[in-house]
């Protein structure tokens, strides 16, 4: 199979971790989490005293996107890292600035070949990504996502997977949550316009049923 570059776009709480994570599995490729990367690099208890850390680490912490620069830059360089270990790449969060896409997608297809790049817009409406989000619970070992609707009433306390603790993010509260879809829509959105522009098909996704029936309609408009 050729390798192919998987761009998943949603506002937060579509599932954009979840369906990549999916893809990943079941495609053989490597899941670049831009948002999980940032985290960790801003939250890093090395890099605090340094003025660029402190400065995403406050738009990060308020719900608000990172500098586009700084996001393409890291992205980039993961991009080209994955693509020369020979491996197709799902990215579920990046692009999320029109900056970053007029400088990722040139990028992605000289590595993969314009034609093996697919993009998909997760959709959902705005109460429910913020009931998904209220209620998230993530792993605080290997980051496992929780999906608290599938489990009415009472939960697993401890991870399925490794056995960990849960926790609530910081970002999954209302008020960061309305900042974060505020941001989604004026800062991401115009994105889609430039990539048909150059030629993309922008594939819609209903982001609302289980996260197998989503996948399955992904799955639908990739290669066998």
């Amino acid at each position: 199979m050729k390798k192919i570059a998987v761009v998943l776009h949603g506002p937060p709480g579509s599932g954009k971790g979840t369906q990549a994570d999916l893809l990943a599995d079941r495609l053989n490729l490597i899941h670049f989490d831009t948002g999980k990367l940032m985290e960790g690099v801003v939250h890093d208890p090395k890099r605090q005293k340094e003025k660029l850390i402190r400065r995403e680490r406050q738009l990060f912490d308020s719900g608000k996107l990172l500098t586009p620069s700084f996001v393409l830059r890291e992205a980039e360089k993961d991009a080209k890292r994955i693509r020369k270990a020979d491996w197709g790449i799902v990215l579920s969060g990046s692009p999320r600035t029109l900056y970053e896409a007029q400088g990722l997608l040139p990028v992605l297809e000289e590595l993969y070949g314009k034609k093996n790049v697919y993009i998909f817009k997760l959709e959902a409406p705005a109460d429910f990504s913020m009931k998904r989000n209220s209620s998230r619970l993530k792993c605080k070992m290997c980051g496992y996502n929780l999906l608290t609707a599938f489990y009415p009433g009472k939960h697993p306390k401890h991870c399925p997977v490794c056995g960990g603790p849960f926790y609530r993010r910081s970002l999954d509260r209302a008020d960061i949550i309305k900042v974060r879809l505020r941001e989604y829509e004026e800062r991401t959105m115009p994105i889609f316009d430039f990539e048909k522009k150059r030629g993309y098909k922008v594939h819609a996704v209903d982001a609302r049923p289980a996260p197998y029936k989503v996948l399955e309609h992904i799955l639908k408009r990739l290669p066998e």
